[in-house]
């Protein structure tokens, strides 16, 4: 990916935290030499090391998948489109955001590791639900049935690359009038950013 020095973050810690908290990602492979990719739910192990997940087994990417493969996992946060207008000077529109690149080699599991990934990967999404689902909660059959359904995966991350493109390079003056447009504007995705804007710039 590229990024602009202003806008890298090498905070391994930072962008482990990153991915637990925006888990929803986008896995990237190739199919038949072309480019593939699945939007997925994604479950980081507690030492930042491995993602697990799966895919439905009429999804043909898992097909191509061997343990030398290499694929990448793309996890998105805010993001806000800056309008050149807020600056006190002449320049182009541009668009804040945070994304973090996973890179790392994948393998099929099955049986008490596939088990073991969904537990992971439904008590991580269901923990805020007044009536949380577990699989243990889950009748064998119908369990069995849904897993056939399936093809799970573990995803041994290799290299995380992350750009946090939050206008660094503006001046304190333009940063801060940015950043009173943008919460102005009002939106979730606007006000999000100008949140990280401000931790970035005064390490809120």
């Amino acid at each position: 990916m590229y990024t602009a020095k202003t806008n890298r973050n090498e905070d391994q810690e930072e962008l482990l935290e990153f991915i637990r908290q925006n888990g929803f990602g986008i896995l990237v492979s190739q199919v038949n030499g072309k480019p593939w990719a699945t939007h997925i739910p994604m479950y980081l192990s507690s030492d930042g090391k491995i993602l697990t997940s799966h895919i439905a087994r009429g999804n043909p990417q898992w097909k191509s998948w061997n343990e030398t493969t290499e694929v990448l996992a793309i996890f998105q946060g805010p993001h806000a489109y800056v309008s050149s207008s807020w600056y006190d000077h002449e320049n182009v529109p541009t668009w804040n955001y945070i994304a973090v690149h996973a890179y790392g080699t994948i393998r099929t599991i099955e049986g008490e590791e596939l088990v073991n990934a969904l537990k992971h990967l439904v008590n991580k999404y269901e923990k805020a639900s007044e009536h949380p689902v577990t699989v243990e909660g889950m009748s064998a059959k119908f369990l069995n049935n849904e897993i056939r359904g399936i093809v799970a995966f573990e995803m041994t991350i290799t290299k995380l690359e992350a750009a946090y493109k939050l206008s660094q390079n503006r001046d304190d003056k333009n940063h801060a009038n940015i950043i009173q447009e943008l919460e102005k504007r009002g939106d979730n995705q606007s006000i999000q950013i100008a949140k990280e804007m401000k931790r970035a710039r005064y390490k809120e």
